[in-house]
C-alpha cells in the first residue's frame, strides 16, 4: 500500500480547520430549519452540536478564532429568533433554566450566555442578577484558549445591556436593574479571569515551544484588552469614580499578574483606551504601578506613551494647558526617577529615552521653564555619574539617546542665548566623545546659523565656544587618523560664517568680544585659522568704521581705532606664521585700505605699516611667478585707490611697485606688470594729498618699457597678446588726456600687431587674440564715428 505523504503543520491546521467549519455549516444550516418550523429544542441540539466545535484542543490559537467567528456569526440568527419568540409572549425564564441542562459545559455556557443576553432583553429588572450569574458560570471554563473565547462572547453579547445609570431601578419582588458600578463589577471580574487564563497559556507545554506561545498569546492579547474598551465606553463613569473604583482594580489585577507581556500590554491599553482627563487625575497612581511592574517589562515604552499623549493635550485646543493645581512634570519627573530607583539593571539607553520623553513634556506643556529642561539635564548627568559613564561612543544607543536629549532644546528654541541659559547643557555635553561632540557641535552652530541669532555678550562668545570647542582647536581623544578635508573645509567653513554672527551694539563691547573670538580660535592651529582668523579680521574692519561714525559722541574714538588696528595686525601675522601667504597679503592690502578710508590720527602710518607688510609678505612668501604678478596686480591696485599718503611716503611705495613689477621672472608677467604699474601714475582720484597725480612721463615711460620687454618675447602668440593688452593700456591713458601718448604711436602698436598676427599658427589661443585685437579696433572705430570724440583720433589708422 502506498503510505500517504505527512501534512505540515500548516496543512494540518488548514483540514482541521476546513473540518470544523464544515461541521459548523452543517449545524447551522439544520438549526434555523428547526427554527424556522418552529421546533426550538431540536434548533437548540444543533445550535449545541455546532457548539461542540469549540471544545477542540487540536486547532491553533488562529485557527479557534476563525471556527469561533464562524460560530457566534450563527448565534445571531438564534438570538433573534429568541427576542421574537419573547415578543410573541414566550416565557424566556423557563429555557434559561432549560439550556442549563445542556451535556457539555462549553455549549451550555454559550447558549445560557445567548439566552440570558435575550432574557435580560426582555426583562431590566432581572439585568444584575443575570450578568452577576452569567460572569460567575464562565468560572466552569478553564482551558485558556476555550475560556478567553467563551468570555469574549460574554462582553460580546452584553455590551449593549450593561446598566450605565448613577441609581438603581428596583422594584419589589421583581430584582434589581443595577448602576454602572454593577457593570464595573461585572467587566472587572471578567476581564480578571480573562487576564488569568491568558498568561496561564504561557505555561502550558514544551519549555522549547516558549517564543511560539508568546507569538500566539500576542495575537489573542485584544480580547483581553476590550474588556478595558468596555469600561472605557460606560459613561457615567466620571473621574472620581475613574480613580476610586476603575483604575485600582484594573491596576491591582495587571500588577498581581506578574507576567511581562500582560502587563506591557495592559499598561499601553490602559493608556489608549481612557481620557486624557483621567489620566491626569490619576498619575501617581499609573507611576506607581510602573515601578511595581515585571523586570521584563519596557516600562520605558509605557511612560513615554503617557507622556506623549497628555504632551499633546496640553498643546491641543481642548486641553488648553494642563490645570495649575496638577504638577504635572515634578510627578513625571519624581516617578520617573522611581521608577529607575527600581530598576538597576534597566539599560542607560531606556534611563535616557525616559529623560528625552520628560523634557519633551517640559517644553510642551512648560514652554517658559527653562528651569525644568535644566532640571532634566542636571538629572541626567547625575544618573551618569551613579553608573560611572566616563563618556558615551559614538553610534552606541545610549550616545544615540543622548543626542536626542541634546538636540531637542536646540531645535525647540531655536536660539543658543536660551541654550546659554541651561547650567547643565555644557557639562552633559562633555560625556559624548569626540565624534559626537563633532557632530552636536555642527547641530547647534547650523541652528545658530539658520535662526540667525546675533551674540552680543563677551561671556556668550565663551560659553558656546567652551561647548562647540571641538570644531575650534585640536582634542586630546580625536583620533589619529586625518579627517576628509572636505568635511573638514565644510566645518571650518560653518565657524567662518558663525563669527559674523558675534555682534553687539555696544562697539566696546564689540571689541570684548573679538577679543575672546581671536583668543579661542587663534588657539585652532594652522589648519584651521585659515578659515576662522580672516572673518575676525573683517569683523573688526567693520567695527573700526563704527568708531568713525561716533567720532562726535566718542572723544577716545582714533585710539580705539589704533588698537583695532594693533589687532587685527598680530591676528594677520597669526596667519603667516601658519605658512599662508596669499590671505596674509589680502588683509594687509585691505587693511590699508580702510586705515586710509576712515582717516583717524597715525591712519597714514597705520596704512602705510600695512602696505609695506604686504610687500614683505610677496617678496618672502610668494615664489610662483604666476601668483608673484596675481599679487603686484593687487599692491597696485589697492595702493591706486589711496589718496592717505604724503609724498614722502607715497614716492618710495610707488617706485617699489614699479621696480617689483619690472624685476618679475618670466617676460609676459614683466611686461604685464609693468604696464600695470602705469596707472600708480595717473589717476583721476585725489590720490596723493597734494591733490591728482597725473606724471605723464612716467606714465610713458611704463608704457615703452612693456613694448620693450614685449619685443624681447620668444614666444609669438604670447608677444602679439602682449602687444594686443599693451596697446589697451596706451587707448587708455590717450583717452584720459596723457600728452606723452600720440596717435602716431597707436599707429605704430596697430600697425606692428596686424603684421604679426598672419604668422600665427591657427588654434583656439590664435582665436582669442584675434577677438581681443577686433574688439579693440571696434572700439577705436566707434570713437572715430562719434562726432564728440572724432577730432580726438585724427590721422587714426585703422
Amino acid at each position: 500500500m502506498p503510505s500517504t505523504p505527512q501534512l505540515s503543520p500548516q496543512e494540518e491546521q488548514e483540514k482541521l480547520l476546513e473540518e470544523a467549519l464544515g461541521v459548523v455549516k452543517t449545524q447551522a444550516f439544520q438549526m434555523k430549519r428547526c427554527l424556522d418550523k418552529g421546533r426550538l429544542m431540536d434548533g437548540l441540539k444543533h445550535a449545541s452540536t455546532m457548539l461542540g466545535e469549540l471544545r477542540t484542543s487540536l486547532l491553533s490559537p488562529k485557527s479557534y478564532y476563525e471556527c469561533y467567528m464562524a460560530i457566534s456569526d450563527e448565534l445571531r440568527h438564534l438570538e433573534m429568533y429568541l427576542v421574537d419568540e419573547f415578543q410573541k409572549g414566550r416565557k424566556v425564564a423557563d429555557l434559561y433554566e432549560l439550556v442549563q441542562y445542556a451535556g457539555n459545559i462549553v455549549p451550555r455556557l454559550y447558549l445560557l450566555i445567548t439566552v440570558g443576553t435575550v432574557y435580560i432583553k426582555s426583562n431590566e429588572l432581572s439585568r444584575k442578577d443575570i450578568l452577576k450569574d452569567l460572569v460567575e458560570m464562565c468560572r466552569g471554563v478553564q482551558h485558556p484558549l476555550r475560556g478567553l473565547f467563551l468570555r469574549n462572547y460574554l462582553l460580546q453579547c452584553t455590551k449593549n445591556v450593561l446598566p450605565d445609570s448613577h441609581e438603581d431601578q428596583s422594584v419589589e419582588g421583581m430584582g434589581e436593574s443595577g448602576t454602572v458600578m454593577d457593570s464595573v463589577d461585572f467587566i472587572q471580574l471578567n476581564f480578571a479571569e480573562m487576564n488569568k487564563l491568558w498568561v496561564r497559556m504561557q505555561h502550558q507545554g514544551h519549555s522549547r515551544d516558549k517564543e511560539r506561545r508568546e507569538n500566539e498569546r500576542r495575537e489573542l492579547r485584544i480580547l483581553v484588552g476590550t474588556n478595558l474598551v468596555r469600561l472605557s465606553q460606560l459613561e457615567c463613569i466620571d473621574v472620581e469614580r475613574f480613580k476610586q473604583n476603575v483604575l485600582p482594580g484594573v491596576l491591582e489585577q495587571v500588577v498581581n499578574c506578574k507576567d511581562a507581556i500582560a502587563q506591557e500590554y495592559l499598561m499601553e491599553c490602559i493608556i489608549q483606551v481612557f481620557p486624557d482627563e483621567f489620566h491626569l487625575q490619576s498619575l501617581n497612581s499609573f507611576l506607581r504601578a510602573c515601578a511595581e511592574l515585571h523586570p521584563n517589562v519596557n516600562v520605558k515604552n509605557i511612560i513615554i506613551a503617557l507622556i506623549d499623549r497628555l504632551a499633546s493635550f496640553a498643546q491641543s485646543e481642548e486641553g488648553s494647558g494642563i490645570p495649575p493645581e496638577i504638577q504635572l512634570f515634578d510627578i513625571f519627573s519624581q516617578q520617573i526617577s522611581q521608577v529607575i530607583q527600581n530598576r538597576p539593571d534597566m539599560p542607560p539607553e531606556d534611563i535616557v529615552s525616559l529623560q528625552v520623553a520628560l523634557i519633551n513634556l517640559a517644553l510642551k506643556c512648560y514652554p517658559d521653564k527653562v528651569d525644568y529642561v535644566d532640571k532634566v539635564l542636571e538629572t541626567t548627568e547625575d544618573i551618569f555619574n551613579r553608573l560611572n559613564l566616563d563618556h558615551v561612543e559614538h553610534g552606541s544607543p545610549v550616545s544615540k539617546e543622548l543626542m536626542r536629549l541634546m538636540k531637542i532644546p536646540v531645535d525647540t528654541y531655536n536660539n543658543i542665548l536660551t541654550v546659554l541659559q541651561l547650567q547643565h547643557y555644557g557639562p552633559l555635553f562633555e560625556y559624548f566623545d569626540y565624534k559626537g561632540r563633532q557632530l552636536m557641535s555642527c547641530h547647534i552652530i547650523n541652528n545658530a546659523l539658520e535662526s540667525e541669532t546675533p551674540i552680543p555678550a563677551q561671556e556668550n562668545v565663551e560659553s558656546i565656544l567652551n561647548i562647540v570647542n571641538c570644531l575650534v582647536q585640536d582634542q586630546n581623544d580625536q583620533p589619529d587618523e586625518p579627517e576628509d578635508p572636505e568635511d573638514f573645509a565644510e566645518e571650518q567653513g560653518l565657524m567662518g560664517r558663525f563669527i559674523h554672527l558675534l555682534f553687539s551694539d555696544d562697539p566696546n563691547q564689540q571689541f570684548l568680544i573679538l577679543n575672546t573670538a581671536r583668543k579661542h580660535f587663534g588657539a585652532g592651529g594652522d589648519k584651521r585659522i585659515k578659515y576662522t582668523l580672516p572673518p575676525i579680521v573683517f569683523a573688526a574692519f567693520r567695527l573700526a568704521f563704527r568708531y568713525k561714525q561716533l567720532e562726535q559722541e566718542d572723544e577716545h574714538w582714533e585710539k580705539k581705532c589704533q588698537k583695532i588696528f594693533q589687532f587685527c595686525h598680530q591676528t594677520i601675522g597669526a596667519l603667516i606664521k601658519a605658512e599662508q601667504a596669499e590671505i596674509p597679503l589680502r588683509l594687509f592690502l585691505q587693511g590699508a585700505l580702510v586705515a586710509g578710508q576712515i582717516g583717524f590720527e597715525n591712519s597714514e602710518t597705520v596704512a602705510y605699516e600695512f602696505l609695506t607688510q604686504a610687500f614683505s609678505i610677496y617678496e618672502e612668501e610668494i615664489s610662483d611667478s604666476k601668483a608673484q604678478l596675481s599679487a603686484i596686480t593687487l599692491v597696485i591696485g589697492t595702493l591706486e585707490q589711496m589718496s592717505c599718503f604724503g609724498e614722502e611716503n607715497q614716492e618710495p611705495l610707488l617706485t617699489q611697485c614699479a621696480l617689483a613689477a619690472s624685476k618679475l621672472l618670466k617676460k609676459p608677467d614683466q611686461c604685464r606688470g609693468v604696464s600695470v604699474s602705469a596707472h600708480l601714475f595717473w589717476s583721476g582720484k585725489s590720490q596723493a594729498k597734494g591733490g591728482e597725480l597725473n606724471d605723464a612721463k612716467r606714465v610713458s615711460d611704463c608704457l615703452k618699457k612693456g613694448v620693450k620687454i614685449a619685443n624681447q618675447c620668444m614666444d609669438s602668440s604670447a608677444q602679439v597678446q602682449l602687444f594686443v593688452e599693451v596697446l589697451n593700456h596706451y587707448i587708455y591713458f590717450y583717452e584720459k588726456g596723457c600728452e606723452q601718448i600720440s596717435v602716431q604711436v597707436l599707429n605704430q602698436l596697430i600697425s606692428k600687431i596686424r603684421e604679426l598676427l598672419p604668422n600665427l599658427e591657427s588654434n583656439e589661443e590664435t582665436e582669442q587674440i584675434n577677438k581681443h585685437f577686433k574688439n579693440t579696433l571696434e572700439h577705436l572705430q566707434h570713437k572715430l564715428d562719434n562726432q564728440e570724440t572724432a577730432g580726438q583720433y585724427e590721422g587714426l589708422v585703422l
